[in-house]
C-alpha cells in the first residue's frame, strides 16, 4: 500500500503547488513546461540512464505515452487554471471523480463486475461534481468569462482526466513490463515537455512570456513529486489486489479527501454548505464504486 500512498500524497501536493504559484505570483505555463523537463530527468536518474532509444518508437506503447504526453500538458494547464479560479477542492474532485469513466471503460473492455450499487454511485457522482463546483455569482459580475471558468473549466478536466486515467490503466494492463516502465513513463513527460517548449519558445519569440528564475525553481518543484506521483499509480495499479474498477477509486478517494483537507488549512479555502455537501457526496460516491 505505499504506492497507493505515495500517489495519494504526491497528487494532492500538484494541486496544492498551483494554489501556491498564484500567491507568488509565479508564471503556470512556465512552471508545467519546466515540471516535465525535470519529469524527464528525474526518471532518467531513477532508471539509471536515458531509457529511450530508437527501438522504443517499434513499440505499442510508445505510442500511447506519446498521446499520454499531450494529455498530460493539456490536463496540467487546465487543473493549475481551475485551482485559481474555482479553488483546490473543486480542481480535485472535478479531476479525481472523473474515475468514473476508467470504471465503465474497465467493465466494457476487461469484463470487470459493476454493481447496482456502483452505478448508482455514477449518478451521485455527477451531482457531487456540480455540487462541489457550485458556485454563485453576482449578476453585476456574471461574464461569459466567469460562466466558462465556473462550469466547463471543471467539465473539460473531468473528461480529461476520466481519459488520462483510463489510458495509463490499460497501458499498464496490456503493454508495461517491469523492464520498460519506466522508458513508457519519461516517453510521456518527454512528449509533454517538447509540446510545452515548442509552445514556450513561440510565446517567448512573440514577447508575450519571459523568463524568470523562480518559474524554473517552481517547475522543479512541482517536476519530482509529479514523476513520483504517476510512478506510484503504475505500481499501484500492477501490484493492487483489486480489480481496477476498485483501484482507482481508492486512489481519488485519497486525493479528493487530503487535497480538500489540506487546502482549508493552508489556503484557508471558504467552502459554501452545498460545496460541502458536493465533497461529502463525492466520497461517498467512491466509496460505493470501490466497495459496492
Amino acid at each position: 500500500m505505499i504506492y497507493l500512498l505515495g500517489s495519494i500524497l504526491f497528487s494532492s501536493y500538484l494541486t496544492l503547488a498551483f494554489k501556491a504559484c498564484k500567491r507568488y505570483g509565479i508564471n503556470v505555463f512556465q512552471t508545467i513546461v519546466f515540471n516535465y523537463i525535470t519529469c524527464v530527468v528525474t526518471g532518467s536518474f531513477v532508471n539509471g540512464s536515458f531509457p529511450i532509444s530508437a527501438a522504443s518508437v517499434n513499440n505499442i506503447w510508445f505510442y500511447w505515452a506519446c498521446g499520454m504526453g499531450v494529455l498530460f500538458i493539456c490536463l496540467f494547464n487546465i487543473i493549475g487554471i481551475t485551482a485559481q479560479k474555482n479553488g483546490v477542492a473543486v480542481a480535485s474532485v472535478a479531476n479525481k471523480l472523473s474515475l468514473i469513466i476508467p470504471v465503465v471503460l474497465s467493465v466494457y473492455l476487461y469484463n470487470e463486475q459493476l454493481s447496482i450499487l456502483k452505478i448508482i454511485a455514477v449518478g451521485i457522482a455527477l451531482v457531487a461534481v456540480f455540487f462541489t463546483c457550485y458556485q454563485p455569482v453576482k449578476s453585476s459580475v456574471t461574464t461569459p468569462t466567469n460562466k466558462w471558468s465556473i462550469y466547463l473549466l471543471p467539465f473539460i478536466l473531468f473528461i480529461g482526466s476520466g481519459l488520462l486515467d483510463a489510458i495509463i490503466n490499460h497501458v499498464q494492463k496490456n503493454y508495461v513490463t517491469t523492464e520498460n516502465s519506466n522508458a513508457y513513463l519519461i516517453t510521456g513527460f518527454l512528449s509533454a515537455a517538447t509540446i510545452g517548449l515548442v509552445l514556450l519558445g513561440i510565446q517567448f519569440i512573440r514577447g508575450k512570456q519571459t523568463f524568470a528564475l523562480k518559474n524554473l525553481v517552481a517547475g522543479i518543484l512541482v517536476g519530482i513529486p509529479n514523476y513520483f506521483s504517476i510512478w506510484c499509480l503504475v505500481k499501484f495499479l500492477k501490484q493492487s489486489p483489486w480489480q481496477s474498477n476498485q483501484s482507482i477509486p481508492v486512489n481519488n478517494m485519497g486525493i479528493v479527501l487530503f487535497s480538500a483537507v489540506a487546502a482549508w488549512l493552508l489556503f484557508k479555502e471558504k467552502l459554501s454548505l452545498i460545496n460541502w455537501v458536493g465533497i461529502v457526496l463525492s466520497l461517498v460516491a467512491i466509496a460505493l464504486i470501490a466497495f459496492g
